[in-house]
């Protein structure tokens, strides 16, 4: 029982620490203005998307390629396309970012794709369930995050009102956009990151192989997060192509000073990838518990560290008293979701 308790403890600890890291990532996007958007995205998608995967898959699991070539052709092309759709939506959402700093940006993204990401799979895979208790929990807990990503975007239309669009942007990269813009990026993003969540749990085929061929949970889920993070790199990769050209920015690259910039990029890559794949490892330490624990928990300190460090860095300070309480009610409500969504599943 103790051993147990122990296990169950660490992979809470883990999802504390993924969503540390998750709600953290786009911190560095703060002092990288002297970049245009496309260098700092291109080297952060590369990374995070291609490099990490890889490394960790050859690392800790060599002969998950083999594993892979095997696994069923049906749920490999069903990760393969769905990952490929999820790459538009991390283009919008490292555009919302931009757009309407970090803390906005995050808190609709993050409410945006929990909602869709928890009511899409039950629309769409399972739509008998929606007359159940446990379907009626869910549609509660999407409708209650519909009110508090209403309250915040609000929020952001009193702030951008009052201090204007570029207030308080510090050395953030990219350009500042109006709010309205900015929600439809950040819808953009959560609707592809529900797709992203269908392509998943249906691509699990692949992590079943990987299990009967004796890869461990976490390596056998990774093999999907290859193929899935893989196929989200092309889009995003294709897009940056088109702004280095569009904006003639390649020579970006060989600015004096730069190793700074490839670092902060890099490090935006490994705190996103590595929340993925910390994640991964929480997952089956707290096995049916992980739904009512550790995707709550992982989700909320993302979302409030996100806060916190807008807060900090000042994207509240010139918003009216009133702004600042719509989006704190707003965060709280969200809160109130993620335990209903919880314990919904």
């Amino acid at each position: 029982m103790q051993e147990m308790q122990e296990t169950i403890a660490i992979g809470a600890m883990l999802a504390v620490v993924s969503g540390l890291m998750n709600g953290s990532f786009t911190l560095p996007m703060r002092f990288l203005g002297r970049w245009e958007w496309e260098n700092v995205w291109s080297i952060f998608i590369i990374v995070s998307c291609l490099l990490m995967p890889a490394a960790i898959i050859s690392a800790l699991a060599p002969q998950s390629w083999n594993v892979l070539a095997h696994a069923p052709a049906p749920a490999i092309e069903i990760a393969l396309l769905t990952g490929f759709a999820w790459g538009f939506g991390a283009i919008m959402f490292g555009q919302s970012v931009s757009a309407i700093g970090i803390s906005l940006a995050n808190t609709l993204v993050l409410a945006i794709s929990s909602a869709l990401g928890s009511f899409l799979p039950l629309l769409l895979l399972n739509r008998g369930k929606l007359m159940e208790r446990s379907g009626r929990m869910i549609l509660a807990g999407v409708v209650i995050q519909v009110f508090a990503i209403a309250l915040c975007g609000w929020a952001g239309h009193l702030r951008e009102k009052t201090a204007g669009i570029n207030a308080e942007r510090g050395n953030l990269v990219g350009r500042a956009r109006s709010i309205g813009v900015g929600l439809l990026l950040a819808a953009g993003a959560g609707v592809f990151s529900g797709i992203f969540n269908i392509g998943f749990t249906m691509a699990q085929p692949i992590a079943n192989s990987g299990r009967v061929s004796g890869l461990s949970d976490f390596s056998s889920t990774n093999l999907i997060w290859l193929l899935m993070l893989g196929a989200g790199l092309l889009p995003n990769l294709g897009f940056c192509i088109y702004l280095f050209r569009k904006n003639r920015s390649l020579p970006g690259f060989a600015k004096p000073g730069s190793s700074r910039l490839y670092s902060l990029s890099a490090l935006m890559a490994l705190l996103w990838g590595g929340s993925i794949f910390v994640y991964g490892a929480a997952a089956p330490r707290l096995g049916a518990l992980g739904t009512a624990i550790g995707w709550p928990l992982s989700l909320a300190t993302g979302l409030v560290l996100a806060n916190v460090i807008g807060l900090a860095l000042g994207e509240w300070r010139q918003a009216p008293r009133r702004a600042r309480g719509w989006m704190y009610s707003g965060i709280v409500i969200l809160l109130v979701a993620i335990v209903v969504l919880s314990r919904a599943s």
